[in-house]
């Protein structure tokens, strides 16, 4: 979250900040007036309890000097001031949690340098890697969704019978794949200079408010034991959304050391998503998908390195793609489609040729976003109590957290089974992520299994 005092000093920051972010649930001018009076009742309550200690040490004195009626005058005068002062501290606690509930509802302050843009219309596009020495592709390339049930790796059917819409299994080569990318993306990270973290899967309330999740994105989160309209505690449990969450809050409420900084950490996990809201996007295949594998980085900093850091995370994350030899692009979210947390994020999109979409390259194809790179600067910190220590005299200061997907396997698989496609059906395995597959060089395919593949209805 913002602070308190960067609000009291940049009022219009935070307003235009709301503007360009396109929120309007937030009635700053009453945030405003809540911290006013909020300050206002802390210094009458700091008058109060100096005049009651004051009052209450004359007490004794005037008795000793057997002045009773003075004395009594002075109970009565201290008990008075007892009673304003539970009156006024009673409604700054009723101040200070409607503030502390709407200060996680302002985002972010977008960077200066972020181009300002209502929606994903006015993203900029960076640049583009990997065009200039594109392989030769099939004249028509068979959309992944296609290929993969023709392959029998993707199965939609029965993950949908097994758990419903949004799920889905990998089989044979295809799980093979998805194994592969999780190992190669781990230990590419560890090249460079990651430490691997495997975290639990079901993280509470507290963590998702630290990493900015909730209050605002509760439907898009999948609850357990309750549902997501009921009102939640701190304990409560979620799937995790992304590895963000419990890597983020792994240090929740602690200090490190400045030696300790930069720390970068990488997870793998599974994450689960309603997407809610999201009725009408491309839900065919697995672009979309409800439960999916991603390696996620995540890393905390000292402030004045985290744009450094930001612009070493992007590399970091495309060099994934260089190695599979997938073409990408760079795009960077104008302030519309900025996230709440993020004060500057970058987006991977990789190429995926099987299906041609509005914007996409001369080339046909689509984009597919395969990472989110973020700087947050200090507001997960601030949410989740993420301090370090300068030097070990000095006071604790929050610190600086960013992350980036390294990353979503789901849509890496797409790229290769629509880019590495060949005429005869087949897709070439990329040589990094044969030795993760046994050696293989192609995905031929397996046989069907069961009656079905016999042209047998499935029910007697």
């Amino acid at each position: 979250m913002i602070s308190r005092q960067f609000l009291r000093e940049n009022p219009e920051t935070v307003r235009e900040a709301l503007r360009n972010k396109g929120v309007e649930d937030v009635d700053l001018d009453r945030v405003l007036e809540v911290d006013e009076e909020w300050r206002s009742l802390k210094n009458r309550g700091d008058d109060l309890r100096h005049e009651r200690n004051q009052t209450s040490s004359k007490i004794g004195e005037l008795k000793a000097e057997g002045k009773e009626e003075e004395a009594q005058a002075a109970i009565e005068k201290s008990q008075e001031l007892k009673a304003e002062l539970e009156e006024v501290e009673n409604r700054a606690d009723e101040l200070e949690d409607e503030l502390e509930a709407a200060l996680m509802r302002i985002p972010q302050i977008p960077h200066e340098d972020v181009p300002v843009g209502e929606d994903e219309s006015e993203n900029v596009e960076r640049r583009r890697e990997g065009f200039d020495d594109m392989r030769e592709l099939p004249d028509e390339v068979i959309p992944h969704y296609d290929l993969g049930e023709e392959l029998g790796i993707l199965d939609f059917e029965r993950g949908a019978k097994v758990t419903g819409g949004g799920f889905y299994f990998t089989k044979g080569d295809g799980a093979m794949l998805e194994h592969a990318l999780i190992q190669f993306f781990l230990e590419v990270h560890r090249e460079q200079g990651y430490t691997d973290v495997f975290p639990p899967v079901p993280v509470n309330s507290r963590s998702m408010e630290g990493t900015g999740q909730f209050p605002k994105f509760t439907d898009d989160a999948y609850r357990l034991g309750e549902s997501n309209e009921a009102p939640y505690d701190d304990d409560d449990l979620w799937l995790c959304p992304t590895a963000e969450v419990p890597v983020t809050n792994m240090y929740r409420d602690e200090i490190l050391l400045d030696d300790d900084l930069p720390l970068k950490l990488q997870a793998y996990t599974p994450n689960f998503r309603r997407e809610a809201g999201e009725h009408g996007t491309e839900t065919r295949g697995i672009v979309r998908v409800h439960q999916f594998n991603k390696v996620e980085m995540v890393n905390f900093v000292r402030p004045e390195e985290s744009y450094d850091r930001f612009e070493g995370l992007v590399d970091e994350a495309e060099e994934v793609l260089r190695r599979l030899g997938l073409p990408y692009r760079i795009l960077e979210m104008c302030t519309g489609d900025l996230g709440f947390t993020q004060a500057k994020k970058y987006d991977i999109e990789v190429w995926a040729p099987g299906d041609d979409m509005e914007g996409g390259p001369e080339e046909g194809g689509r984009w597919l976003e395969v990472s989110s790179v973020s700087n947050f600067e200090d507001f997960q910190a601030r949410r989740a109590g993420l301090r370090y220590r300068p030097e070990r005299h000095e006071s604790a200061e929050y610190l600086h957290t960013l992350n980036g997907s390294g990353l979503a396997v789901p849509r890496v698989m797409v790229a290769i089974l629509e880019y590495y496609q060949n005429d005869d059906g087949t897709v070439t395995v990329p040589e990094p992520l044969r030795p993760y597959m046994g050696g293989r060089e192609r995905i031929e395919g397996h046989d069907p299994v069961g009656e079905s593949a016999l042209g047998a209805g499935t029910e007697e």
